[in-house]
């Protein structure tokens, strides 16, 4: 996305490489296929020869440079069977957190048997807080993740709570501590985000942006995530042997 006074690649690398451990790379996999957000949904990224990038590859770049990585697995998010051979190879070497579309707690499980650090939750997928329960019961190894629209959480109704800071209240008062606030089609509420710090750890996702990394510290926040479709054209940039197709360049209020 470009942002006014955008800067050039060298400087933003220097920032980042200075900002790593607030930063989560977020590695979308479909189908076995490293993807980045496009103007129609996830496209597939693509090496200068046209080839699909490994995912592997890609997974152990990401590990050198951050922490943690966000592994987001769209056919289970999709509704299909979660693709558990690759997020099981891919976590022997990388630490991951995996959002895997989980939609009861018995799926939530299937997740961290894979080897991830933790599984991510989502208020837009996981059916109600009675699920979220059965989850904690079994394992705390979970982060939930608030998905916002211009209305509020993301299926609001089932979760009985009609805003951001009331919903990270009610799942922390369940057991999950760490929370991402993903908001979808407006910059993040940097306000809001500040509110939901201040009940425990919380990372910015969602339209989350390299160039918001410098507001992180003063919000309260532990960290953020980011499309690594981002990251991926800037080494363009820098002459490194990859090409994806980026984000869409439209005004931030137009982003999925």
């Amino acid at each position: 996305m470009n942002a006014p006074g955008r800067r050039t690649a060298k400087p933003l690398r220097t920032e980042l490489d200075a900002m790593a451990s607030r930063l989560m790379p977020c590695l979308q996999l479909l189908r076995g296929q490293v993807c980045v957000p496009g103007p129609n949904g996830p496209e597939v990224a693509r090496a200068a020869a046209g080839e699909p990038l490994d995912p592997f590859d890609v997974a152990d770049r990401l590990a050198r440079d951050y922490p943690l990585v966000y592994l987001l697995d769209l056919d289970g998010v999709e509704g299909r069977q979660p693709q558990l051979d690759y997020l099981q190879e891919i976590a022997r070497d990388v630490p991951l957190w995996v959002n895997a579309g989980v939609r009861t707690s018995d799926q939530a499980i299937d997740a961290l048997v894979t080897g991830a650090r933790r599984a991510v939750l989502s208020n837009a997928i996981l059916q109600g807080p009675s699920e979220l329960r059965k989850a904690w019961r079994l394992s705390t190894e979970l982060v939930f993740e608030i998905e916002l629209d211009a209305g509020g959480p993301v299926a609001a109704d089932a979760w009985e709570a009609t805003d951001a800071v009331a919903l990270a209240k009610a799942v922390r008062a369940i057991g999950p501590d760490h929370i991402i606030l993903s908001p979808r089609g407006a910059e993040p509420d940097w306000g809001q985000v500040r509110a939901v710090a201040a009940g425990g750890p919380t990372w910015v996702g969602g339209t989350f942006s390299l160039h918001d990394a410098a507001t992180l510290a003063e919000s309260g926040a532990a960290g953020g995530v980011f499309q690594i479709g981002e990251l991926l054209a800037h080494d363009q940039g820098e002459s490194k042997p990859v090409t994806v197709q980026p984000p869409r360049t439209a005004p931030r209020d137009d982003e999925d």
